[in-house]
């Protein structure tokens, strides 16, 4: 993948992320960012080398990070405060997930290189980015120390499972 394409999916992910919590935030709508997300992805896929691995890998960890996320906000660690649910979560999830998730099909892979790194910036990174949902009013932190606990852990777990497990899947 080149350096204008990896610029341009991370820009269409950090859009897509900016249309879901703006939209909430300043319009109390999902709209923008549903509608955003889905022409993000339709475009990501449609660019995608191998299709079959895509799918896999937007999926796999669209569903983990969907699941982990609906088990936090069941038992009220945290919470957000939107305007349409789907399930526990926002429904612009639906879209954010597997927008983040897209990521992984080639913009990661050189982080095979740096696996520590790449660990723990996960690790870190992960959890501030939700972290930065609470100043602006989007997800109500409840169980503050618990929250980064299980945050830190899933992140790195995520990261490890993409390193060993998903980028040496083949798919022809």
């Amino acid at each position: 993948m080149s350096k204008i394409q990896i610029f341009l999916m991370l820009t269409g992910y950090q859009l897509t992320w900016l249309m879901c919590v703006f939209g909430e935030i300043l319009y109390k709508s999902s709209l923008p960012g549903l509608i955003f997300g889905i022409l993000f992805l339709i475009l990501a896929f449609s660019k995608a080398k191998n299709k079959k691995r895509y799918i896999y890998i937007v999926l796999s960890i669209s569903f983990i990070g969907y699941l982990f996320d609906s088990i936090l906000v069941n038992f009220k660690i945290y919470n957000f405060d939107t305007s349409l649910s789907f399930g526990f979560l926002p429904i612009w999830m639906l879209v954010l997930w597997p927008s983040f998730a897209t990521l992984f099909d080639e913009v990661f892979v050189f982080l095979s290189k740096f696996k520590l790194i790449a660990i723990l910036l996960s690790g870190s990174l992960g959890p501030l980015t939700y972290y930065s949902g609470s100043p602006l009013g989007l997800i109500e932190i409840k169980e503050l120390p618990l929250f980064f606990i299980l945050m830190i852990i899933f992140w790195i777990l995520l990261m490890f499972f993409y390193l060993h497990f998903l980028l040496k899947l083949k798919f022809n």
